[in-house]
């Protein structure tokens, strides 16, 4: 129990008003409604004159847009913030002032319900206010703050009324002022809350109820509000009927409310959104605030196609029915569970890190306010038992600079079992990605790119999964993702610009990852047979094995074997996908081995030869590149029917973050082949480059191969270490097989900021340990190569027109004990060469590279 003493009572100003409510405490929030903000001005006046009395010091938080409360004062100390730049930047400068003002600091609020005119929705307020009052109580402060009368849902003033320790109206009726108190902590009298009438220095208690219900009766109580966010959609239905100035002048308004402020994107949806479209992406908005990113790409893809004069596209183009879980909920899970002042924490310099991984912890456990949980229950009695995924959209990501590109979570759900079994996977997978804001790749993402100060609210794209029911699985035909322009080329006849695809069988989960022991199909749109760097014999080994899949009977995401998932019923000729493995086949033949499965090889061959896929991704490339003027990256699937008519189902567009190719380079002439580190044709990505090397860091193949699995990750771990001991010098990164890979025995299993550092990456075949690189272009560690500026060269030794003399780097000092002390235990496995004048030289139009 808190004891007030004498010394905690701070007078209002009003020796009356002190009366009826036993004064004002140190640490009392105090809120009135008002009916104008110059009704307000009557009890900040006198509070204000009270407080310089008694040597206060007092602090004004100016943001309105209304006149302002408190005049030039030299001793009241004012801080202008500005609400535009959203929540979290005001929320946290108004806790920063609080924190930095300290104890026993007597503060003046503008008018909350001018937030309105910045955050359009009364939902934030009250988050606003449920994160400032505890932290104003907690430092024996007074505050006074004003809502404007019917303004605001009952369900804003009851979180206000919950929060604060006083709410009182205020009347001014027949020019007489009247206070009526509705909460008043900590405090007790029989005649407290009856309305009060304020005359000089006294108040009056009305007490009679013949004079109670004459005021009351003249004054406007207003019936239940919609939150300001549905008023402004709802009227914006309205103009619809209305000319086209004025229609697009409301949508104008509408695409600054769900997609964002002035940005090529936002400019592109004013382009090609009409205000009905705007309309109905908001219909199916869960809560308010902004759609995200991800969720803009789609929808703003998804209209340029269907805009089309020719009308290529909108006959193969699968209708979406998607939902959008709006930003602002991200910050009400956060403040309603009490994590507000914990999220501040970690957006400083010093907690980024240091406090992520328990709020993580937190995101995962939290309860959603009961609204929300009624829509959350409505979506998915909408979509039934099909199968959805839950997928991030924050603001930040698939816009033109940045990607994120698997940074953060998209998660399955089979929607099997019960209600309630579904509902918490759900919520679940909701929890799921917002925790995924916490994770290390993305926190250093964010950091990396200048972005970790930047509001970073998290929207959520829910999506009905693309595909059918195949025996007690659930997928597409095909997924994978697409890029306009074709930054790896493997032979110089290939056109870049007609783009390229990465393409699966199945979920598209297995086109986005580096996979293990499996290969996506890469297909160069300007001549979809063309055979990618293999011989005739490797194509087995060289195609895809494995295939993802949501499992119905154990509600979850699988991979399963591709021979045992192609013996289902496809309700189309599987040959389409893949062809008969006739070797395997007549082995076992010969070995006289009985097996009811045939075996099968994911080529796609037919798929590209007699359908329109091809051609039709290639138009779909183009057409978006030429809209965005940039290139793009889209993820997609595709569903078939007998005699092959398709659906192409377009998930996600974003611009393809690329650094160009260059201007060309003058390359060396080579008089002897040996007088080289390597050189190559082709196998390359980066554009054209003439790039010096300061150090290289050498795994050695062999070595490596003969480590155990934990001395593989010990490796790992010390090119991370190496890779941030050498930041800012041009290194050049060499290892044998996949940088990046998950399973040791394919390559070194870096996490991608353990390399982010380099200025070239060279992943080695190696025959001996079987270690060999992938063609990775479209996954997320290939956009994360060209987001951060990454050369990347695939040596093939032993290949035609592959030079390769390791020995020149092996051959010099290894310095890395003098770069990482730490580090001399696996010299036998990791060198270091300092190589000062050493270059990369590539040309794209011809594909040579050179490295001397």
């Amino acid at each position: 129990m808190v004891i007030i003493t004498i010394h905690d009572k701070v007078s209002t100003g009003l020796a009356g008003f002190d009366q009826a409510i036993d004064m004002l405490r140190l640490g009392d929030n105090v809120v009135w409604q008002v009916d104008s903000v110059q009704d307000y001005l009557k009890v900040v006046t006198p509070y204000v004159a009270q407080a310089k009395q008694d040597q206060r010091k007092l602090v004004y938080i100016r943001f309105g847009n209304h006149e302002p409360i408190l005049n030039d004062d030299s001793t009241i100390k004012v801080y202008q913030v500005d609400a535009t730049k959203g929540f979290e930047s005001f929320a946290s400068e108004v806790h920063h002032i609080i924190e930095q003002e300290g104890k026993r600091t007597f503060y003046v609020f503008d008018c909350l319900t001018d937030l309105l005119e910045s955050w359009y929705s009364d939902l934030m307020i009250g988050n606003f206010f449920k994160v400032s009052c505890p932290f104003l109580f907690e430092l024996d402060t007074i505050a006074y703050f004003a809502i404007i009368r019917n303004a605001h849902t009952y369900s804003t003033i009851a979180g206000i009324r919950e929060t604060t320790q006083l709410l009182l109206d205020l009347y001014e009726v027949n020019e007489k002022m009247y206070i009526h108190p509705l909460k008043a902590s900590e405090r007790y009298s029989p005649t407290m809350f009856f309305p009060h009438l304020i005359k000089g220095p006294e108040a009056i208690c009305i007490s009679a109820s013949s004079e109670i219900a004459e005021l009351f009766s003249s004054i406007n109580r207003g019936e239940e509000r919609l939150d300001y966010w549905n008023v402004i959609f709802a009227n914006a239905r309205e103009a619809l009927n209305l000319d086209q100035e004025q229609q697009n002048q409301t949508k104008r308004l509408l695409i600054s409310l769900l997609i964002g402020n002035e940005s090529r994107m936002s400019e592109l949806c004013y382009q090609y959104f009409t205000l009905n479209d705007i309309l109905n992406i908001a219909s199916r908005e869960i809560g308010t605030g902004f759609i995200g990113g991800k969720s803009v790409g789609m929808l703003l893809a998804r209209k340029i196609l269907e805009e089309d004069e020719s009308n290529r596209f909108q006959p193969y183009l699968e209708p979406h029915d998607s939902f959008y879980l709006g930003s602002d909920v991200f910050y009400t899970y956060i403040v309603q569970n009490g994590w507000w002042k914990l999220r501040v924490k970690q957006k400083t310099a010093d907690g980024y890190y240091q406090f992520a991984q328990e709020l993580r912890e937190k995101l995962l456990h939290g309860k959603f306010p009961d609204k929300i949980k009624e829509r959350f229950v409505q979506v998915l009695e909408y979509f039934g038992q099909s199968p959805i995924i839950v997928r991030s959209s924050s603001l930040l990501e698939d816009n033109f600079g940045n990607a994120f590109a698997g940074k953060y979570e998209s998660v399955f759900c089979a929607n099997q079992g019960t209600p309630e079994e579904r509902y918490e996977a759900f919520v679940q997978a909701i929890r799921t990605v917002y925790a995924s804001t916490m994770n290390e790749d993305a926190l250093t993402y964010r950091m990396n790119r200048g972005l970790f100060e930047k509001d970073e609210q998290m929207a959520i794209l829910i999506q009905r999964v693309s595909g059918d029911h195949y025996g007690e699985s659930f997928f597409p035909h095909i997924a994978g993702v697409g890029n306009s322009s074709n930054l790896y080329v493997w032979d110089k006849t290939i056109d870049m610009e007609a783009g390229m695809l990465r393409l699966v069988f199945g979920l598209g989960t297995r086109a986005v990852d580096r996979t293990v022991e499996d290969y996506a199909k890469i297909i160069s749109l300007d001549d979809p047979l063309r055979r990618p760097l293999m011989a005739i014999e490797d194509e087995k080994k060289f195609s895809q094995h494995y295939v993802d899949v949501l499992s119905l009977s154990k509600n979850k995401h699988l991979t399963r074997r591709a021979d045992d998932v192609l013996l289902n019923d496809l309700g189309i000729d599987k040959q389409l996908f893949a062809k008969v493995d006739g070797e395997t086949l007549t082995r076992m033949k010969e070995l006289k081995i009985n097996h009811l499965n045939v075996p099968y090889i994911l080529d796609f061959q037919r798929l590209l030869k007699e359908t329109e896929f091809a051609s039709l991704m290639k138009d779909m490339l183009a057409r978006l590149s030429s809209i965005y003027e940039y290139p793009v990256d889209i993820e997609f699937t595709g569903n078939f029917k007998e005699n092959h008519p398709f659906k192409i189902n377009l998930l996600q567009c974003r611009p393809l973050q690329t650094r160009g190719l260059g201007k060309p380079v003058e390359m060396p002439k080579q008089l002897d082949k040996d007088d080289c580190f390597f050189s190559q044709t082709g196998n390359f990505m980066g554009g054209n480059v003439r790039l010096p090397i300061d150090y290289v860091v050498f795994v050695d193949p062999q070595s490596y191969i003969e480590q155990s699995e934990q001395g593989k990750y010990a490796v790992a771990r010390m090119i991370g270490k190496i890779n941030t001991a050498l930041k800012g010098k041009n290194v050049m990164l060499m290892g044998p097989g996949r940088w990046g890979t998950t399973t040791p025995s394919l390559g070194v299993p870096v996490h991608f900021t353990e390399l982010a550092n380099m200025s070239v990456i060279c992943e080695v075949a190696s025959n001996d340990g079987g270690l060999m690189p992938e063609l990775s272009y479209g996954s997320h560690f290939f956009q994360d190569l060209v987001e951060t500026g990454i050369f990347y060269i695939a040596i093939y030794d032993g290949q035609q027109d592959v030079v390769y003399h390791p020995e020149k780097i092996l051959g010099r000092e290894n310095c890395l004990s003098t770069v990482l002390p730490e580090g001399a235990k696996l010299a036998n496995t990791i060198h270091i060469a300092k190589t000062t004048g050493m270059e990369v030289f590539s040309d794209i139009v011809t594909q040579n590279l050179l490295c001397r």
